[in-house]
């Protein structure tokens, strides 16, 4: 029997480093696709992370189930592997060739909008309120104006659309993923995290090989661009979102979708000196309204228990 989500400090926090931690991707990964192809950008951060987190799952004795897992668990392991990793990975970097970064943004924004009504369905203690529903459309709708009308704005590129279609499945495969995650029955987060990357390294590598060919070496700063990818917003990250879904539930870990795309703009601003939109304020009031909604529940605990 699964216990409900358990929303504390350590949640808010966590996810708030994972949203600062992503927003920041979109740009690394534009640096990387100037020396290197996507699909071995992709097998790339999930090997090195593999690598990474295998060792330190090694220091704890390989431990995974605390008790005898069934077929179904393994099978289920292996699936959250692929979709959590090596595909959407793999389809975010073809796709954001071909989509503006804004349309990027907003279809991960939309994994938010998926996962409530899967959870419903499919976690129990994630039922979707009236309250849970209005806000999480809410911050969907400061994410847009955040990002503005030029996310549909056409690149005039002949796969356009298959690049908006990739990028959208990746965002149903984030959605997924997480559903399934936390209907795993008790396991080592580390341990979990690890195997996610093995599994997506196996199906990666082989992957890239034979849709790129062997890749060219890279220069420096792209080798120290993909061991960023890999350690930070792959393995780190991959091991706190485990974390945070397997303890606050799927419904609060999508609710970083919505954050995401601010730090994405923030560091745009920071580090390549892009304006800041003026429907940044805004932006963000709809989106710290539609997380404080979703999360009255939570946020009303996490008060009291301060008091």
């Amino acid at each position: 029997m699964q216990s409900a989500p358990d929303i504390t400090l350590k949640s808010w926090i966590m996810v708030g480093a994972l949203a600062f931690i992503w927003g920041g991707t979109f740009l690394v990964t534009e640096i990387a696709l100037t020396g290197m192809t996507p699909f071995w950008i992709a097998a790339a951060r999930v090997g090195i992370a593999a690598v990474v987190m295998t060792v330190i799952w090694s220091l704890r004795g390989f431990a995974l189930f605390t008790a005898t897992p069934n077929t179904g668990d393994k099978i289920t392991v292996a699936i959250i592997g692929a979709i959590s990793g090596a595909v959407p990975f793999a389809l975010l970097a073809w796709g954001q060739q071909h989509v503006t970064s804004s349309f990027a943004g907003v279809s991960m924004a939309s994994t938010a909008l998926i996962v409530l009504p899967l959870a419903h369905f499919f976690v129990p203690g994630e039922r979707m309120t009236w309250r849970r529903a209005v806000g999480f459309v809410i911050g969907f709708l400061g994410v847009a104006v955040l990002i503005g009308g030029q996310a549909f704005d056409s690149t005039g590129q002949s796969l356009e659309t298959a690049g908006r279609l990739a990028c959208v499945a990746a965002s149903c495969c984030y959605a997924a993923s997480s559903i399934l995650m936390r209907r795993l029955p008790a396991i080592d987060p580390i341990g979990l995290a690890t195997v996610l990357l093995i599994v997506g390294t196996c199906i990666s590598v082989p992957f890239a090989l034979g849709a790129e060919g062997v890749p060219q070496a890279p220069a420096t700063d792209i080798l120290l661009v993909l061991l960023f990818l890999g350690l930070v917003p792959t393995a780190a990250a991959n091991f706190l979102r485990v974390v945070v879904v397997r303890t606050a539930g799927p419904v609060f870990m999508s609710l970083l979708n919505y954050q995401v795309p601010v730090w994405s703009v923030v560091l745009g601003a920071l580090v390549l000196a892009e304006p800041l939109p003026s429907s940044l304020l805004s932006a963000m009031a709809l989106i710290l309204t539609g997380l404080a909604l979703s999360q009255y529940a939570a946020l009303r605990k996490l008060f009291s228990a301060g008091r």
